[in-house]
């Protein structure tokens, strides 16, 4: 495709045109030119929206997508449309699937369903058979395959020993390890934040503690093995502090945080409502605040959707039964923009490429064309009409927003909402 944007501000600090407004003269793949009120061609197609902002594409580092065996939920190639028109140029496929992607052919079958899209899908492998967390999965291979990463998603690894030798394993082809952190035993039969907002409604809390136990031992593991470790969604104040110090330390890792627990506190419970019923669950304003600001330090290195659709016959439920997890894609530049910068919301959702060893672009002429749209202006409220994925069980239902994602521009092929 031959295409000219014009009038794009650009959003990117690696870029000599960051904050300038200037016109895009793409073809296929490649940036040709960059400058101010570039001549028209003949054979390009010309693009221009109110108020338009160009980044670098978005990469979401946790994306569940059902397909195969849960397509109920979501199917790969309604997912991908959803984070296209949702400005992500690229996300990182959880392998909670059924099967679980715990082998090469299965991570080749959810490489070969995404070819041709607009969306680049790297798998994420699962670190043990099956995500049961007794015997190492087929790393190696799944790393062949084209496995990115590899972690049982949602499960904390209780064998410490299973994710010691894991860690010094992968060493040998620089293998990431990603490390839920949640004690299972701490946890408990806990479905919320333990707090105020759990003793009035009379819900079984999940401590702090849970979280912060887990990530000061698979600190401590990775202080003795040495490799990478990623840890995601972390959601407490002492956690920021653990991951601060290891890096004061010189340790190889990194966190993610989920939108909802940037934007959402545990006071939208009183409601009952399953929908807001997540793992890690949602805290308090005293520990969004910390994880706030631990976005703003570079203690978390990136943003995360934690994308994960669940069927209406396992979300609206009594809540003790009703599965975790909501769906954040298209809420996700929106609902940051209330609480973060733009400048700081672009680095957040593109951080990871570099975390996951993928191509971190920059917008400059002869580079690769992977970019996504947006307006940082203009405040909304989603509604049930804004939510383009299969399954409904979203957070962020009468949330106000601001800014307008108008799509992205990547392997040659335009998508616009």
């Amino acid at each position: 495709m031959n295409l000219i944007i014009r009038n794009a501000t650009i959003i990117d600090q690696n870029s000599p045109y960051h904050n300038q407004t200037i016109d895009l003269k793409i073809s296929g793949s490649s940036i040709l030119k960059i400058g101010k009120n570039l001549e028209k061609a003949s054979d390009f197609d010309e693009i221009s929206f109110e108020n338009l902002h160009v980044s670098p594409g978005w990469f979401d580092t946790s994306v569940s997508l059902g397909e195969p065996g849960f397509e109920e939920r979501e199917t790969i190639a309604n997912g991908l449309s959803v984070a296209a028109k949702s400005g992500f140029t690229a996300i990182a496929l959880q392998p909670n699937t059924s099967p679980i992607l715990d082998n090469q052919a299965q991570i080749r079958f959810v490489k070969e369903k995404a070819k041709e899209n607009a969306v680049d899908l790297f798998p994420i492998g699962a670190f043990t058979k099956n995500a049961e967390g007794l015997d190492l999965a087929e790393l190696f291979d799944m790393k062949n395959a084209g496995a990115i990463a590899f972690g049982d998603y949602g499960k904390n690894i209780s064998n410490a020993n299973l994710l010691k030798i894991g860690l010094q394993y992968v060493q040998d082809f620089d293998g990431l390890i990603i490390a839920f952190s949640q004690d299972e035993k701490i946890k408990g039969s806990g479905v919320v934040h333990e707090g105020i907002v759990s003793t009035r409604l009379g819900l079984k809390g999940i401590p702090t503690l849970a979280e912060e136990l887990m990530v000061a031992r698979n600190l401590f593991l990775l202080e003795y093995t040495g490799g990478k470790m990623h840890i995601p969604t972390i959601s407490t104040s002492k956690s920021v502090d653990l991951i601060r110090e290891a890096k004061a330390k010189g340790l190889n890792i990194t966190a993610s945080v989920a939108i909802h627990h940037l934007v959402l506190t545990d006071e939208k419970l009183d409601s009952f409502d399953t929908r807001f019923k997540v793992s890690p669950p949602l805290r308090d304003d005293f520990n969004r605040t910390a994880l706030i600001q631990g976005v703003l330090d570079g203690t978390i290195d990136m943003i995360t959707c934690d994308h994960n659709p669940i069927d209406i016959e396992h979300k609206k439920m009594e809540f003790d039964m009703a599965k975790n997890g909501t769906i954040g894609l298209e809420n996700a530049f929106g609902a940051l923009q209330t609480v973060l910068p733009t400048d700081v919301i672009v680095s957040k959702l593109t951080a990871g490429k570099a975390v996951f060893g993928l191509n971190n672009n920059s917008i400059k002429e002869d580079e690769v064309a992977n970019l996504s749209f947006f307006n940082p202006n203009g405040n909304w409220i989603f509604t049930k009409e804004n939510v383009l994925s299969k399954s409904k069980n979203t957070a962020f239902l009468g949330q106000e927003m601001k800014g307008k994602v108008y799509g992205i521009y990547n392997n040659g092929k335009l998508v616009i909402r």
